[in-house]
């Protein structure tokens, strides 16, 4: 599924949207994907599409509660993602809302452990998804700040 949301995200970010389903089956096919892998990004996709925030009381993106991850939750999700995610809410980037969501998302992955990068590109697919990216400093926190972690 990372591969193909990688394949996605570079194919098709800059015009702003993908394909219909039946036409994205049939490139992702022609591009070596396995139809059983395009079945289930697709399903996870369309999850994702159907969260739209607009059919949430505004006050559920509106909160400042802290969040405490479940056991089966820290085990999906490493410590350097958990801070990602962190520090994407304390910068604003995401709100408390985005937040439970891209966690949905996280733990819908068939992965074992989900690294940062697979966090960040399901931060930048559902905020793609939304239309949130208008904003270059936001793409540039997302694909940057993990590097000057490693600086250090």
């Amino acid at each position: 599924m990372f591969d193909i949301l990688v394949y996605l995200f570079e194919n098709y970010f800059d015009s702003g949207s993908y394909p219909d389903s039946a036409t994205l089956t049939r490139k992702l096919a022609m591009a070596g994907f396995a139809d059983e892998d395009i079945t289930e990004t697709l399903d996870w996709l369309s999850e994702l599409a159907q969260h739209d925030i607009g059919n949430y009381p505004a006050s559920f993106a509106k909160n400042d509660s802290f969040r405490c991850y479940s056991d089966y939750e820290m085990e999906r999700i490493d410590t350097e993602g958990r801070g990602f995610i962190c520090f994407l809410e304390q910068a604003s980037i995401i709100n408390p809302l985005q937040r439970e969501l891209l966690i949905d998302r996280v733990l819908a992955m068939d992965e074992s452990s989900s690294s940062l990068e697979k966090i960040k590109l399901i931060v930048l697919t559902e905020l793609w998804i939304q239309n949130q990216l208008t904003d270059d400093a936001i793409l540039e926190k997302l694909l940057i700040v993990s590097d000057s972690h490693y600086r250090h």
